[in-house]
């Protein structure tokens, strides 16, 4: 079996894939804050503003909206095998914080592939 990446590696990806592609992130502007529960869990964000999208470990800007989930919901979501919607409605996510923002972010991890 091999290892899962850690939430740390997982968002350099994510980091690295928002760099590469910038334009793709035009219209998702904000701050989504990412607050992963159980094993290898911790805070991070993606920030899409004037300095270009990116993710970090970590708060570095106030959130419009903060996801709560657990680590594997979370990779499940990346790996397009967990609806967000579903997850929402099921309890498996929380979201606090700005909807509009939240319902954008679907969109966004969509055309990147990780």
């Amino acid at each position: 079996m091999t290892a899962k990446p850690s939430m740390q590696t997982v968002f350099q990806m994510i980091d690295a894939a928002l760099k590469s592609k910038p334009e793709l992130a035009q219209g998702s502007e904000g701050v989504y804050q990412f607050d992963l529960t159980g094993e290898g869990g911790g805070t991070f964000q993606i920030i899409i503003d004037d300095q270009g999208p990116r993710a970090v470990s970590g708060t570095e800007k106030e959130a419009d909206c903060t996801l709560v989930l657990d680590t594997e919901d979370f990779r499940q979501l990346l790996a397009g095998k967990l609806n967000a919607t579903e997850a929402f409605m099921s309890g498996q996510l929380a979201i606090h914080g700005d909807l509009g923002v939240a319902l954008r972010l679907q969109g966004l991890l969509s055309v990147y592939t990780f």
